[in-house]
């Protein structure tokens, strides 16, 4: 990480061109100098101690101004080295506090601290269409929101997109893209070699820009699967009807949160059989016994055989002898009960624990 201390003071000490003496440490006689020579020497003692200095955040002025007094820089003295950074670190503990320049800079420093919603609007009335580096933005930006450009620009644009990514992050948008667009894209990688700083910071603005023009969303998850987690938990008449409806508004939609309910009765389809033990140890015991009762309709028997068959003989044995003694549930208690059992897989999901067979397209029918 980048330390911006050391270049708060250096602005001060490049500031004029005085040829007033650094103070003179005991035992030594520095030479005079004036302050863009001892900012050359802070800077030059600075990263000889492996300092990673932002010099390009200096105004370009003070940078070519930095460049040339170190061109002619000579030998300097032990002393005056001494004294000279006793003078920077002089100016560094006089420095209070250091505000952000304009709007960008503070809208910058603010970032996750105000809401996006404000912060658009600030952007838009200051007309701040960039904060900072657009490439920072660009390498933290999902992948599938790069996918929607690397898709939309050009291919020598996608390949200076693709060349300014990490590369795990570049390979994962690589295998994203379609065959044929990916091998192109790669190619033109190869005929960015004279390709100009400025024509990267000019790339990155619109790239970047493209990002600021997406408006803000309310909702990360996709509306089908919303509304299929909804009906997950919700009782089988009213999926059901819920269902039926959408199939004569919105076929397609209806289509998408189907694949997205995942029900008791998808378990034997759905949850590998390797998962089995650990589902049956994230369920209640008492709600497990419940449910594989009230499991008794040809929906739903199915699963029951699927869970004692990849379990271990002794607790297939305990768990059959348990819901013989539990005998008939009630429908209402039932249900209830392989909803608990749903909302364990799904935090076995959630974590990590386990992963769902994914449906064909042609499956994830509801029962």
């Amino acid at each position: 990480m980048q330390d911006n201390a050391p270049l708060m003071g250096l602005p001060m000490m490049m500031g004029g061109g005085d040829t007033k003496p650094s103070p003179t440490p005991s035992g030594g006689s520095p030479a005079a100098l004036d302050r863009r020579a001892k900012a050359a020497i802070v800077v030059r003692l600075l990263m000889n101690h492996g300092a990673d200095i932002p010099l390009e955040s200096l105004p370009d002025e003070l940078q070519a101004a930095l460049t040339q007094k170190m061109g002619r820089m000579g030998l300097i003295d032990k002393a005056t080295m001494t004294a000279v950074a006793e003078e920077f670190a002089d100016a560094l503990e006089a420095l209070g506090l250091a505000f952000p320049k304009g709007i960008a800079g503070a809208l910058s420093a603010l970032d996750g601290k105000i809401s996006p919603q404000t912060a658009a609007r600030l952007r838009k009335e200051a007309g701040v269409r960039q904060l900072g580096d657009p490439w920072d933005r660009l390498r933290a930006a999902k992948t599938d929101e790069l996918l929607a450009i690397a898709q939309a620009e050009s291919i020598e644009v996608a390949a200076v997109l693709l060349s300014k990514l990490e590369t795990v992050k570049a390979a994962e948008l690589l295998g994203k893209l379609p065959g044929p667009l990916a091998r192109r894209i790669t190619y033109a990688i190869s005929q960015t070699g004279r390709v100009t700083p400025d024509a990267v910071d000019r790339i990155g603005l619109s790239l970047a820009a493209q990002l600021d023009d997406r408006p803000e969303i309310a909702f990360e998850d996709d509306p089908g699967a919303r509304v299929g987690a909804i009906l997950n938990i919700s009782s089988k008449d009213t999926r059901d009807d819920m269902l039926s409806s959408l199939d004569e508004t919105d076929a397609e939609f209806a289509e998408r949160v189907r694949k997205e309910i995942f029900t008791f009765a998808h378990i034997s389809a759905r949850v590998k059989p390797t998962d089995v033990p650990a589902v049956v140890r994230a369920v209640d015991p008492n709600v497990l016994v419940t449910a594989l009762a009230g499991a008794t309709d040809e929906q739903t028997s199915g699963v029951v055989e699927f869970l004692f068959s990849n379990m271990s003989q002794r607790m297939a044995d305990n768990l059959r002898d348990e819901v013989t003694d539990r005998g008939k549930v009630k429908g209402k208690d039932a249900e209830a009960a392989m909803n608990e059992v749903v909302i364990a897989i799904r935090e076995l999901i959630q974590i990590g624990d386990i992963e769902l067979v994914v449906p064909d397209d042609e499956d994830g029918e509801e029962e």
